[in-house]
């Protein structure tokens, strides 16, 4: 027991010996820094080691990996267009009454029936060969009114946005109803006939009415609804005109044109 005693004795003075030589305490920093630098990297290479789940290119952009595609909500604007398959096909057998027109391009614009004159409220279409054809809806709509009609033949007039209805008449094979959604384009009857239009023979008589007043189609085709914004104003002048017209026609007995405001036919 006396002997370990002594020998740990002579080891501790060993060890106090060896720290005091100058080299020996930064040789144990070294040797420490090291073996803790060691281990750091050593943990981090294992933590590298472990799979990472793959990475979508969206979420690594800031997009949300399961956000829905952005869907377009608006879609073409239509255009109003002529009702029938192949424009190139028919012609205008009467056009529309214009009070803005020449005397004779309103003469022309005249429909006669029963020995009265009535100006023309739309355009009628014919075949260049005289023959019945397709009529389509000139614009996407719901039908608000199908039905024959004594003196106008087959009717149907569909409603549209912006206060705008699009009507035909001298319609025969009528494919519509009345609460009926079309589509631009669709067909919704064949061209016919009527009693108050018979000179026309086979023909469609087609009308655009903005907000109750009667505009010339032939003005408004290939264009947006939105081009008949402006109707309200262009009818008032249209109103004070035909006012004008109509009192120099009955002051002016000699006049040539018969008297528009005679005789207006009721839709």
């Amino acid at each position: 027991m006396v002997a370990e005693v002594m020998n740990m004795k002579e080891e501790n003075k060993k060890v106090s010996k060896l720290f005091r030589k100058r080299w020996v305490v930064p040789s144990v920093y070294l040797l420490s820094a090291a073996l803790i630098l060691t281990g750091v990297l050593w943990f981090q290479n294992k933590t590298n080691d472990i799979v990472q789940p793959p990475v979508d290119e969206q979420t690594e952009q800031g997009t949300a990996v399961n956000e829905p595609e952005s869907v377009p909500v608006q879609q073409a604007v239509e255009q109003i267009i002529m009702p029938v398959l192949d424009p190139n096909a028919v012609e205008i057998a009467k056009p529309f009454y214009d009070f803005h027109a020449s005397a004779e391009e309103q003469e022309a614009a005249l429909v006669s029936y029963n020995d009265e004159y009535y100006p023309n409220k739309g355009v009628d279409i014919a075949m260049k060969n005289g023959e019945s054809f397709d009529v389509t809806a000139s614009l996407s709509g719901t039908v608000v009114k199908a039905e024959k009609d004594p003196l106008f033949g087959y009717v149907v007039h569909i409603q549209h946005d912006r206060g705008v209805v699009t009507v035909y008449q001298s319609l025969k094979d009528v494919q519509v109803k009345t609460g009926d959604t079309v589509k631009q384009g669709q067909v919704i009857a064949k061209a016919g006939t009527s009693e108050f239009n018979k000179e026309a023979g086979v023909h469609v008589h087609f009308e655009i009415r903005k907000d109750g007043q009667a505009v010339n189609p032939v003005a408004y085709f290939d264009q947006p609804l939105s081009a008949l914004e402006n109707k309200e104003q262009q009818t008032t002048e249209q109103q004070e005109t035909n006012q004008n017209e109509t009192e120099e026609q009955q002051s002016d007995p000699s006049s040539t044109v018969p008297d528009a405001s005679i005789g207006m036919a009721r839709t």
